[in-house]
């Protein structure tokens, strides 16, 4: 899970998954190649982005839906019979 004190050269490294949804947050300095990024929340204090809690609230729902979307898909059964 991220909080908004992670560092974004952690998150990135750990959670790339999140670079994408982050940018579409307005986070968009993820990938530039800076050499140090800061804080996530320094990144939305100076993009001007105030909802910083929440943005880490629905990164943390994506990383728990990946987590648990492998378990989702094995319970998932299919009959072939049934298909068109």
């Amino acid at each position: 899970m991220i909080n908004k004190a992670m560092l974004i050269e952690d998150l990135v490294q750990e959670y790339p998954k999140l670079i994408g949804p982050l940018k579409t947050e307005g986070i968009v300095c993820l990938a530039c190649g800076e050499a140090l990024w800061g804080t996530l929340e320094a990144q939305a204090i100076e993009k001007g982005i105030t909802n910083i809690d929440e943005i880490v609230e629905r990164m943390n729902t994506i990383l728990e839906g990946a987590d648990a979307a492998p378990e989702t898909r094995a319970q998932i059964k299919i009959d072939p019979a049934k298909l068109p």
